[in-house]
């Protein structure tokens, strides 16, 4: 589980304390994804539905988010809650292409929440922004990317471990989604295209020598000033 969409689970979870909030995760990709799903039961979500089909595969973030919206919108609920990006790509795309899907509010890069109003249904959000924060309010339904740092995720328990083996995922595929066209998923739906992929570039050898050891420290002195690591 991305380290951001920890903290958004850890945020949804404390809705759950607070209010009795219903909580439900979704995630897309293949059956292997169960894990992460599993281990969101065991910290205590009420609901896991895996998107998985194999004409799914190959989508970008465009692709991915219509997947994830057209799903979303056979579900009820009062607040969507993403990290702002994954580890592998980091594009924090998804969640504000979901928001747009749906035609929801979003705040982005949310630090701390400020408030929720759940008579009044709206959400009082710090937005980090540079050196500073923005302040924003927004009127729920809406969606807000979350942060790492917004919380400190608590831990799986025993007991939720154990119930997470025997839990339920919804497994959603093509057929399920009737409001996603074919134009619009997978390798089909994603106009991002990867021109030319290399391997990462290896770092040389390096500069082998053999010195005494007051030449040794002479020397690294002397390659240390020369990179401006420290001052003689």
């Amino acid at each position: 589980m991305n380290p951001d969409d920890k903290g958004g689970l850890e945020f949804a979870l404390q809705l759950k304390d607070q209010y009795g909030a219903h909580v439900t995760v979704i995630t897309m990709g293949p059956p292997q994804a169960e894990a992460i799903l599993r281990e969101a039961y065991a910290m205590g979500v009420d609901r896991a539905i895996l998107l998985s089909d194999r004409k799914f595969g190959g989508a970008d973030t465009l692709a991915t988010s219509n997947t994830i919206a057209a799903a979303l919108r056979s579900l009820e609920f009062d607040l969507l809650i993403t990290g702002r990006q994954a580890i592998d790509g980091d594009t924090a795309q998804v969640g504000p292409q979901i928001s747009e899907h749906l035609g929801l509010p979003v705040i982005s890069y949310a630090q701390k929440i400020r408030e929720v109003n759940e008579a009044e249904k709206y959400i009082v959000v710090e937005r980090q922004y540079d050196d500073r924060y923005h302040v924003v309010k927004a009127q729920m339904p809406c969606l807000i990317t979350c942060l790492a740092e917004i919380n400190d995720p608590r831990y799986m328990t025993p007991g939720g471990i154990f119930d997470a083996c025997e839990a339920e995922i919804t497994t959603m595929g093509r057929a399920e989604l009737k409001t996603l066209e074919d134009g619009n998923m997978g390798l089909a739906g994603s106009p991002t295209k990867i021109a030319k992929a290399s391997d990462k570039v290896r770092k040389g050898a390096g500069e082998k020598i053999t010195l005494d050891t007051e030449e040794a420290v002479s020397y690294l002195l002397g390659k240390m000033t020369e990179k401006h690591v420290c001052g003689l």
